[in-house]
């Protein structure tokens, strides 16, 4: 299967494949090392990451599915007059 943990590893010139979602992370295939805003680097060492779009992480910049549970509600619903 590809992208298995049992793959050997690619080489560090190799293309990386991105998936991008819609209302989604970023897939990554790994592993990777992120630089931040502030110049910080973090890595993974798994054979597939997901990178946080929404900034809504409380482990950014890995995403951890809170997008899924604060998503924007209908503008006609009843939060529209909160």
């Amino acid at each position: 299967m590809p992208n298995s943990p049992s793959d050997p590893p690619r080489p560090s010139d190799a293309r990386r494949r991105i998936k991008v979602q819609r209302r989604g992370p970023l897939l990554v295939e790994g592993p990777v090392e992120v630089e931040l805003e502030d110049g910080t680097t973090v890595s993974s060492d798994r054979f597939r990451v997901a990178l946080c779009t929404c900034r809504r992480s409380r482990r950014f910049p890995w995403c951890d599915t809170s997008h899924r549970a604060r998503s924007a509600k209908p503008a006609d619903g009843p939060a529209a007059n909160d």
